[in-house]
């Protein structure tokens, strides 16, 4: 048996050794904080890309102060409607891409017009055709998929309809990206008083087109996610990313098990980041690991914009503004609030790593040619 001095030396080795591992830990985590992680600062300092953005009109001073803010942007095409003017939409985006050849891509759409006609098919890949020969690096599709088109028999036209799929073979076939705002939040189809984030508040009372509370006859929310999903199963190889965190922004569990699924699509957080937000107030570790698992399918987006009504002034300061509280969230663990909710919440201080991915190199491998 060891004698009293042996067993206290011993013990006193074992105290040396357990503290300098403690110590190498907390030096390790230091140089790694000071290392590998952003600042507030850094923010105009490292390239980013927005990949979700509409400039609708043939003024420079979006991109100038993109420019200033050091981002990249994906100006996104959309069909709404008969008005749309999806030609004079492709034709601003290309005016804007000759002066701004290194800052600004695009996305063009198709239109809907004269669905159900013998020629609505050839008519559309002719489009996508000139499209891509002009330049376009992929396409959008939106939500009238789904909440507004019916056939000739009264019937909600959803994205899963064998109508589309040639449309989306030949997307795939020209190996350009996808980009589909399909459905709603699920906020939508609550009374407003009972929508968790403020600018769903204020957006379905302003569109109460989409506010799918006051439409029970339409597809539910269900409906809609399915519809896609099976969209999905259909073209497994078609690059596809879900805009607005694919209407499942309520819940990064249900997030994961579609990115889990369906390895060929990626996310857009348009609009959606403050759900994201609201998440982290009641569980920060599961939204911060939820960042961490799925870093290489997770692109910064914002949905800003700007159109012949715009101020110009005021919308660039409140875009700035909205960019830097992004990057505060993703890059410290600061406490925050935002406008769309009252509860306070901190940043996610995502590595270096990540933010690298979410702000540029995802939206280079999921939009080549950006």
């Amino acid at each position: 048996m060891l004698n009293t001095a042996k067993f206290r030396l011993l013990v006193l080795l074992a105290f040396l050794i357990v503290q300098a591992c403690t110590q190498t830990v907390k030096t390790s985590e230091g140089e790694k904080s000071s290392q590998d992680y952003y600042s507030l600062d850094d923010f105009d300092k490292i390239e980013k890309y927005d990949t979700h953005v509409h400039i609708n009109v043939d003024d420079t001073t979006f991109i100038k102060q993109a420019e200033k803010d050091n981002f990249k942007l994906l100006t996104v095409n959309v069909y709404s409607g008969p008005t749309s003017n999806i030609e004079e939409k492709q034709d601003v985006a290309l005016k804007l891409i000759k002066k701004y050849p290194d800052r600004l891509a695009y996305l063009t759409a198709f239109s809907l017009e004269g669905w159900g006609s013998p020629d609505w098919e050839s008519k559309t890949l002719a489009y996508l055709k000139n499209s891509f020969e002009k330049g376009a690096i992929g396409v959008k599709i939106w939500k009238n998929l789904g909440m507004e088109l019916k056939d000739k028999d009264g019937k909600f036209v959803m994205v899963d309809d064998p109508r589309i799929d040639p449309i989306i073979n030949y997307i795939e076939k020209n190996n350009v990206t996808l980009l589909g705002h399909l459905g709603e939040p699920r906020n939508a189809w609550l009374p407003v008083e009972e929508m968790t984030v403020l600018g769903d508040k204020n957006y379905f009372s302003a569109h109460p087109q989409y506010h799918m509370f006051l439409h029970p006859e339409y597809p539910s929310y269900d409906d809609q996610i399915a519809a896609r999903d099976r969209m999905l199963e259909k073209h497994p190889n078609l690059r596809f990313v879900a805009a607005h965190l694919a209407s499942l922004e309520w819940s990064v569990d249900e997030l994961a098990k579609r990115l889990d699924k369906y390895p060929n699509i990626a996310l857009d957080m348009a609009e959606r980041l403050c759900h994201l937000q609201l998440q982290s107030v009641k569980d920060w570790q599961k939204v911060h690991d939820f960042f961490i698992k799925y870093q290489d399918r997770l692109i910064y987006s914002t949905d800003n914009g700007v159109n012949a009504k715009s101020n110009f002034t005021q919308e660039n300061k409140r875009f700035h503004e909205i960019r830097q509280s992004d990057w505060k969230f993703f890059v410290t663990n600061e406490g925050m609030n935002v406008p769309h909710f009252a509860e306070s919440f901190k940043g996610l201080k995502l590595p270096k790593e990540v933010v690298n991915k979410i702000y540029r190199e995802n939206a280079q491998k999921w939009f080549p040619g950006i």
